[in-house]
């Protein structure tokens, strides 16, 4: 089994020994056992917080340069000319957390029904599409799913606590 063990740097020589393509969930784990993709078996060993793009090489501890590729996810996509669509887009989708890939014309996220009806209501059309997810990093350079997950369990709790009771 081939050992990932750190990001390759920018002087590395661009040939790679293969490739490996990975989920959104999977490029944010920091220890993962993987099949590249031409059927041999790896395992990631990276420092905590690492998030692997589209294009980025790991060096495997025996020498051996693979490269990452962004898999094909279930994904929304809203495309529009307008800025201030998108941004306003942006910003009710930011206000709930949810992690947002912003590009020249469009933004997307994983496919969720809920999100898709409320993008909907403010005048944007959304496709449903399989596409690579690479979101925004964040203010602080990573992305952590488990956080925004963690912050919706506790509003849920907040307003279930708050809720007046039944008669």
């Amino acid at each position: 089994m081939l050992h990932l063990t750190e990001k390759a740097l920018e002087d590395t020589p661009p040939d790679c020994y293969a490739t490996l393509t990975l989920t959104l969930e999977q490029r944010v784990r920091s220890r993962l056992r993987v099949t590249l993709d031409n059927g041999e078996d790896a395992g990631l060993f990276l420092a905590r917080g690492s998030l692997l793009q589209q294009g980025d090489r790991l060096r495997a501890d025996t020498g051996e340069v693979v490269r990452i590729i962004a898999a094909d996810e279930a994904v929304s996509t809203v495309y529009t000319d307008d800025p201030l669509q998108l941004a306003r887009a942006c910003y009710h989708l930011g206000n709930r957390h949810v992690a947002l890939q912003i590009g020249d014309g469009f933004i997307r996220y994983q496919h969720d029904h809920v999100l898709d009806d409320m993008v909907r209501g403010l005048g944007l059309e959304v496709t449903s599409e399989q596409a690579p997810f690479e979101p925004e990093p964040g203010a602080y350079g990573n992305y952590d799913r488990r956080a925004a997950r963690r912050h919706s369990r506790r509003r849920r709790r907040a307003r279930v606590r708050t809720a007046p009771a039944r008669r």
